[in-house]
């Protein structure tokens, strides 16, 4: 079979070879269809091939989330709305200077000008409240140092309260101590008078002598240890 040179699409050597072999009979035709069917390295492939795009996406919008988060934490440097705001202050700022410059002259006047025997003007409506106010603000004044002290002292509040809690457990303690060392002593001595008695029973006298006697051996700086 000649091809047509006028054919736009010219059948290429492999299709040529196909055909004369489907001519002598040495290819059929279900044979042919049953080559044309997918193998399984080739549905591989295109699996891969499909694994490889859904990473790219993958990768695409992972770097699209990374220039959103980043927009988003320059927002107040880059974004116009902010950009706009901060011109503004600027511009305020700027307006507020200029009339400044153009005062200065009246400024440097006033800055001169010296303060003493000046009186602040106020209302007659509020000369109550101002006389007032003064006596309040100057106590304030005064007791300023002792308020400021005790605000640094209220973080180590709690630091004290605990020492405090322990101090009181401890006080408990030897008041505890205290208790039982007296109620020692006072059954030694009433032991140590019982004794004295059965030893000088011969008078009344001698027993309130030899009482005394040993009430002042028995004193607390003659207990033993």
């Amino acid at each position: 079979m000649a091809s047509n040179p006028w054919d736009t699409v010219q059948p290429t050597a492999a299709a040529l070879l196909i055909e004369k072999c489907l001519e002598s009979g040495v290819l059929t035709q279900n044979l042919l269809d049953q080559t044309r069917q997918e193998s399984i390295c080739f549905s591989r492939v295109e699996e891969l091939e499909r694994i490889s795009t859904i990473k790219a996406e993958i990768n695409q919008k992972s770097l699209e989330l990374e220039l959103l988060r980043l927009e988003k934490e320059t927002a107040d440097i880059i974004h116009p709305l902010f950009l706009n705001q901060k011109c503004q202050a600027l511009q305020a700022m700027n307006s507020h200077l200029e009339a400044v410059l153009k005062e200065k002259r009246t400024l440097r006047q006033r800055l001169a000008k010296p303060l003493c025997q000046e009186n602040l003007p106020i209302e007659a409506s509020y000369h109550r409240f101002a006389a007032e106010l003064l006596p309040l603000a100057i106590h304030f004044i005064e007791k300023l140092e002792v308020y400021l002290q005790t605000i640094r002292s209220i973080p180590r509040i709690p630091e004290r309260s605990n020492n405090m809690d322990s101090a009181l457990v401890r006080m408990e303690s030897l008041e505890a101590e205290m208790e039982e060392l007296t109620e020692h002593i006072l059954t030694w001595r009433e032991k140590q008078m019982v004794h004295l008695k059965g030893t000088f029973p011969t008078s009344t006298d001698a027993n309130s002598s030899c009482i005394n006697a040993s009430s002042s051996y028995l004193s607390i700086e003659n207990l033993p240890p």
